[in-house]
Order: C-alpha cells, then structure tokens, then sequence
C-alpha cells in the first residue's frame, strides 16, 4: 500500500484537516490506514483522540533513540492507527544533521517493520522544511499539497514545486505529486481565478476535487473528530469523500511503480 506525505511549506491551508480527513475516508473504505504525526504541534494526534505524556511515547522516541516504530502505535477510535508527535519534536532539526542516514531513517523503518504492507500510510508534516519534512517525504510514494485559495497559495505552491523538483535528483525519481485546492469559496471571483491559475500552471497534478470553506470543517476540530463523524452528510464530508474517490480512482492511492 502507498504512503502519502501531506505537505506544504505554506501554514493554514489544511494540511492536517486533509491527513486527518483522507485517513478517515481510508478507515470508512476499510482499508485501516497508519497516521504519523511528524508536527511539533501534535495536532493531528489530538484529533485522533490520541495524546502522550512524554516524548518517551511519541515519534521523537524514535528520532532520539531509535525506538522501533511498532513500539509507538497507537489504535484510535475510527478502525485507523497512528504514530502521534509530541512537542519535543521541534528539538529533532537542532539534533541532527541532514545527512541521508537521518533523512531515511523513517522510510528504511517503515519497510524494515512492514508497517504499511497491507495498508496504507498517510504522514502529516511541519510547514518547516526540515529533518521531519524531508524524512517525510523521503519516506513517501506520493505527495498530497493542499493549497488554499488565496494568491499567497500561488506563490507557495510554486515553493513546494521547486523543492519536490529538486529532490527528484537525490530520490532518483520525480516526485508524484497532487496539489488539492482547499478553503475554495464558489461565490468569490478570486477563488476561481486561482484555481483557473493552479491549472494552468500544474496541470493534471490538480486534483478535480476542490475542498470548499464549509463550517462543518471548521467546527470538526472542535469537536475533536472528522468530518465524517461530526457531520456526515456536510458538505466538507462530501468534498473529502470526493477528493478519496479521486485520488482511489486515477490509482495516487496505489503503490508507485
């Protein structure tokens, strides 16, 4: 099964409301995905219901002390798994170098251990680009970018773009990748100006699928859930229903060849 980074460098344009969002849909399709939660902030861990004590629990275990990965997951309560982050992250960029032997620890691990052999893995990353970021994406088959509709989007879409093409070389490959636009507002000319922009610059790597600015989106954190659970029949379920579906459909959910 693939593993997905969901990255930006770009902050507030949904990337942890999108990992916790397709993991959810993964979970309703049965098919039990693996969630890691490689931002300091652990949000991602939060709204999975899932928090720990000490960093001794968390991903950083791992960084720190090469504790097994299997050691450190956690069952949550929406037929998923995950690997929860913990504030002492933020130390791991100061710690280490970024040499290849860091940058490929997680990927080297997820392999060694067969955590993702029959099911899927989704990372949610930092904004940072750094040790977990790039370990991040080191790790993945494909990469997800949600971007928000706004002209600041454009401008850190084109980051991400440059970074991904750079780190083809290193990877001996290009980077698969899918931008999904996210906070789309039908009723704002801007909104479609921007994804008539995305398109025209990125191509079939834009997702059909656009994630509207809705208040079950908004609320669902609140409530510490999904949107599946919150508010099933919401719109914000229906886009990440679609954007599942999509993504299912024209094989980014499939292991790269």
């Amino acid at each position: 099964m693939p593993r997905i980074t969901v990255f930006n460098q770009k902050g507030g344009v949904g990337k942890t409301t999108t990992a916790l969002n397709l993991a959810a849909a993964l979970a309703r399709a049965g098919e039990s995905p693996l969630t890691i939660d490689l931002d300091p902030q652990a949000h991602l861990s939060y709204l999975s219901g899932v928090t720990v004590a000490s960093s001794d629990a968390s991903v950083y275990a791992f960084f720190r002390d090469g504790k097994p990965l299997t050691d450190l997951v956690y069952a949550t309560e929406r037929s998923s798994s995950l690997i929860p982050a913990h504030l002492e992250l933020a130390k791991v960029d100061t710690q280490f170098g970024k040499g290849p032997n860091v940058l490929n620890r997680l990927k080297l691990a997820l392999t060694r251990e067969n955590l993702n052999g029959v099911r899927p893995v989704i990372i949610d990353c930092c904004p940072l680009l750094g040790v977990l970021s790039l370990s991040a994406i080191f790790a993945a088959d494909k990469v997800l970018v949600p971007v928000s509709a706004d002209y600041l989007a454009v401008k850190g879409a084109l980051q991400v773009e440059k970074t991904l093409n750079a780190l083809g070389p290193v990877l001996k490959k290009r980077i698969e990748r899918r931008y999904v636009i996210t906070r789309f507002d039908s009723r704002r000319k801007m909104s479609w100006e921007i994804d008539k922009t995305f398109r025209e610059r990125f191509g079939s790597d834009v997702c059909e699928t656009k994630i509207a600015e809705s208040v079950s989106l908004a609320e669902s954190p609140f409530a510490e859930t999904d949107v599946f659970d919150h508010a099933p029949g919401s719109r914000g379920a229906l886009d990440y229903q679609a954007l599942y579906e999509e993504l299912k459909a024209n094989d980014f959910l499939a292991i790269a060849a």
